[in-house]
């Protein structure tokens, strides 16, 4: 259930109640007070007006599950689109293929976020007029305002990098000139957003017990966490000691971001992060295991299912926060999921055009536990050969079809993420084989498909289902906007940043996640498989096995793009073309041939959004991105 139904049946939301005017409009009046205090007054009059407030102060969070308002999901690398569904996508698909612009950028959130921040600054000075509210209730509703309006700001910065900060509104009679603010310098919002989440989280409840009308909201651990993420966001190179920003400064003469590196910066996100875990283990939020009644699995298949419903699994135990705003429901699993029945393959559902590149396919580990590239006992050079699925890997594959290498000896989490030509796909209601050749029930058919061959299984429910005639049903889920996993793999690399080499602690927390996922720990995998075996004991190996382990445990959930941009890799790695298998073959040696599907292109400026021509001609002082 949406943890917001509780205000949205007792009166719908208000959109921008407070504002009186458009989203769009909004823009020329950062954080002025529109002149409707009689509104404003009615508000905040009872607890019943004041409930639908604290529910317009939700609303402004972006949709995590949607390509249409995640611009994570499909503005990089980690899947290609059909052509079909791209006009449904097009702010995501048109990032991807390097057309941002300055004159209407895509997917741009400033305007609705500091719409956001501006109706929070309402709430928390007009809270205390509630006739009615309990002082237990009231301290509770702060803070959780106090935390969305942290979390509006760090979003902001995370796209834009130095952003206004707007503690306060101003008021209507405010002169033209203090209207023209300042961007402020990454550290300083870096700061407030983290005193404004801690100063939150003093009055949050730790867990939600009213999980009928509340799941969802903030608690504790969601505080603590998303600071937690920030730090690490703020220690990283993108904002810490970028020298590509050196002449990145205000009008009045400010440096925007600090081009000198700060050690201290990772300790403190070292610290942030467990903090975050500890209060994540007193509110019980544990790794997922599956564990549903009545459903007996072999090893192989539990581990499958440990994986997928890690984030599939509704409201499950690792779930810190989510986004039951933007539940993945029907829609957006049917974008993953193949017409994995034969006899409905007419059907228009489900759709399968949500298609993970070659390269992102690659990344993920051999059953050694190491990458294919350095793994002394897989053939690296002939990961495209045709070859026969061994009878072992029967429950995963199908035993005796031809498939491309790559697919063979390759991790759980492979097999649990994505779906190819020759896999097997466990659901409840059946184990359907995959075949994607031409001709084949799975291929290219119609508009819309997978580009690439390949499906992201991880995000389609097991309970999916391909209904008669032309629909499909299954459970929604809320989408994963922070899971424990991720928590554990940010603290590794912060303690691995913050010391001169790997720290036990470090090793813990990583291998934590791998012995979720089937594989082994760090030390035994690159001790006994790797070609670099030492690779693991230095920092900068240590940093690298990291990040690679993230783009692996949390592919195709919205984490890739924004760590390839604080890691400062984007200019790399989204200068490499999308490639997929060479769909209209029928033969297994023809059809396994890498196909370019586009050459994609990153350029310095895309690691921050450009802040919109119009804004910046109301507003002077508000200087451009560097690049745009």
């Amino acid at each position: 259930m949406n943890p917001l139904s509780v205000f949205s049946r007792k009166a719908l939301l208000l959109p921008l109640l407070a504002c009186g005017i458009t989203i769009s409009s909004c823009r020329r009046y950062l954080d002025i007070v529109p002149d409707n205090i009689p509104t404003i007054d009615n508000a905040f009059k009872l607890r019943q007006e004041a409930e639908k407030y604290l529910a317009t102060c939700y609303s402004y969070i972006p949709g995590e599950a949607n390509f249409g308002t995640n611009p994570a999901l499909g503005s990089g690398d980690e899947v290609w689109l059909s052509l079909s569904f791209r006009s449904v996508s097009a702010s995501a698909i048109n990032i991807a293929m390097g057309n941002q612009n300055s004159s209407n950028p895509y997917m741009a959130y400033w305007s609705q976020l500091y719409q956001g921040i501006r109706d929070c600054n309402i709430f928390l000075d007009n809270v205390d007029n509630v006739a009615d509210l309990e002082p237990y209730m009231k301290q509770r509703w702060v803070a959780e305002v106090k935390f969305l309006k942290a979390y509006y700001h760090w979003y902001l910065l995370r796209m834009y990098g130095p952003v206004p900060v707007v503690d306060k509104n101003l008021p209507i009679t405010a002169s033209i000139e203090e209207v023209k603010v300042f961007r402020q310098p990454v550290d300083s919002v870096v700061n407030y957003c983290a005193a404004l989440m801690d100063e939150a989280a003093k009055n949050l409840p730790m867990k939600i017990t009213n999980t009928i009308d509340e799941l969802g909201r903030v608690t504790v651990p969601v505080a603590l966490s998303v600071k937690a993420r920030m730090l690490v966001t703020a220690a990283s190179p993108l904002f810490n000691g970028n020298t590509d920003y050196t002449n990145f400064k205000n009008r009045n003469g400010a440096a925007l971001v600090n081009t000198t590196y700060d050690a201290a910066k990772w300790q403190r996100a070292a610290t942030a992060c467990k903090q975050a875990i500890d209060t994540c283990q007193a509110a019980g939020i544990s790794l997922y295991h599956f564990n549903e009644v009545g459903t007996a699995l072999s090893p192989t298949l539990k581990v499958q299912m440990d994986i997928r419903n890690a984030v599939c699994g509704k409201w499950n135990q690792e779930l810190i926060w989510g986004a039951s705003n933007s539940a993945a429901g029907v829609y957006e699993q049917r974008l993953a999921c193949p017409r994995l029945d034969p006899s409905r393959s007419g059907n228009n559902d489900p759709l399968g055009v949500m298609a993970p590149t070659l390269k992102v396919a690659e990344q993920f580990y051999t059953k050694n536990g190491v990458p294919v590239n350095e793994d002394k006992t897989w053939d690296y050079a002939g990961r495209y050969k045709v070859t026969a699925v061994p009878a072992a890997d029967g429950e995963i594959m199908m035993a005796g079809y031809p498939t491309a290498a790559l697919n063979i000896g390759r991790e759980p989490r492979y097999y649990a993420d994505i779906a190819f030509d020759g896999a097997r796909w466990f659901m409840q209601s059946n184990t359907w084989n995959v075949m994607a050749r031409w001709g084949m029930p799975q291929s290219q058919k119609g508009t819309e498909y997978s580009l690439t061959g390949m499906f992201a299984k991880k995000i389609a429910s097991w309970k999916y289902v391909i209904n008669e005639g032309q629909s499909s049903s299954t459970e929604p889920y809320p989408w994963p906007m922070f899971r424990l996993a991720d928590l554990y793999l940010l603290y590794a690399e912060a303690l691995n940043e913050a010391g001169n080499t790997p720290s036990a602690e470090a090793y813990q927390y990583i291998n934590l996640v791998r012995e979720r996922a089937g594989i082994a720990p760090v030390q035994d995998a690159w001790t006994n498989f790797s070609r670099t075996p030492l690779k693991y004991t230095t920092k900068t190996g240590f940093r690298d096995i990291i990040q690679q382990e993230r783009l692996i445990e949390l592919a195709f959930e919205g984490s890739r793009y924004w760590d390839l941009l604080r890691w400062k890799r984007a200019s790399v790695e989204m200068n490499k073309t999308i490639t997929g298998w060479n769909l209209p073959e029928a033969d297994p040696a023809k059809y396994y041939l890498p196909v370019v599907l586009f050459n994609q292109t990153f350029e310095l400026r895309n690691y921050l959004w450009p802040l919109a021509d119009q804004d910046i001609l109301v507003n002077p002082n508000l200087v451009q991105n560097p690049g745009w």
